[in-house]
């Protein structure tokens, strides 16, 4: 039974082992300069290390096997034996395009920087709801007064499911996100929330008061100010804004 084309057989690994080991290098790269945390919650990161460096040592195990083994699959019955009597299936144009297409994303992966979602993308997931990131345990650990460790994603929970608002007037915060339009008076200062990993990640934003500009959409600001509660729901009372630079960890989790 005739093999398959050296060329084929190097096509059919290269989708499969190649690209998973690509994937697996970078996976490892980004660990080791601290950059996975723009693509996973930093829990996970054993997990993916871990299925990274397994991937690594399955691929170097592949090539213990002969260059066109994976086509070997033992069958004898005709159809089989027809198409391999005339030089082995014909590759679709199906299968060829999504080969390019996943070594282009591979090829892309390498040759760009890690970057941070952007504000385009936070606001184009904002559903028009407020997304509770803890629900009722943030809350309840808001009204205990601990709140010094709250980010954007447990404020932006309290604000939206507090049932007694007046209990957090007056609580001091100092809050860093990046500028999203708001109010006229002000600006929602906002924060990507990921869950696991990018793909999962929410917007969670909270309504600051300012007479001041602020930046353009996009920019990131630490706020300085003060929970207030008025006719319209719980809002920060901006004290100071000032602009900086993205930070190295722009997630919350």
């Amino acid at each position: 039974m005739p093999e398959s084309s050296p060329l084929r057989s190097a096509g059919t690994r290269w989708l499969g082992v190649g690209l998973a080991s690509v994937l697996a290098v970078i996976t490892l790269g980004l660990a080791a300069t601290g950059r996975l945390g723009l693509y996973v919650n930093p829990e996970s990161t054993w997990f993916a290390v871990s299925m990274a460096v397994l991937v690594l040592v399955g691929a170097a195990a592949s090539f213990a096997l002969p260059l066109g083994a994976e086509s070997d699959h033992g069958h004898d019955h005709g159809e089989d034996e027809h198409a391999h009597a005339h030089g082995g299936r014909a590759v679709s144009p199906v299968t060829i395009a999504g080969g390019v297409l996943a070594s282009g994303f591979a090829i892309v992966a390498i040759a760009l920087p890690p970057a941070s979602l952007s504000a385009d993308l936070a606001m184009a997931r904002d559903v028009g709801t407020a997304p509770l990131f803890g629900g009722e345990d943030v809350v309840t650990l808001a009204t205990t007064g601990d709140t010094a460790s709250f980010g954007v994603g447990e404020w932006a929970s309290v604000f939206a499911t507090a049932t007694n608002p007046d209990a957090f007037d007056g609580d001091e915060v100092t809050l860093t996100g990046f500028v999203t339009p708001g109010a006229e008076d002000g600006f929602d200062l906002t924060r990507l929330v990921i869950t696991h990993c990018v793909i999962d990640a929410q917007p969670a934003s909270v309504p600051i008061a300012t007479p001041d500009p602020s930046g353009d959409t996009g920019q990131w600001v630490t706020v300085t100010g003060t929970v207030r509660s008025t006719a319209d729901g719980l809002v920060i009372d901006a004290e100071k804004v000032e602009q900086i630079d993205e930070p190295e960890d722009p997630y919350e989790f």
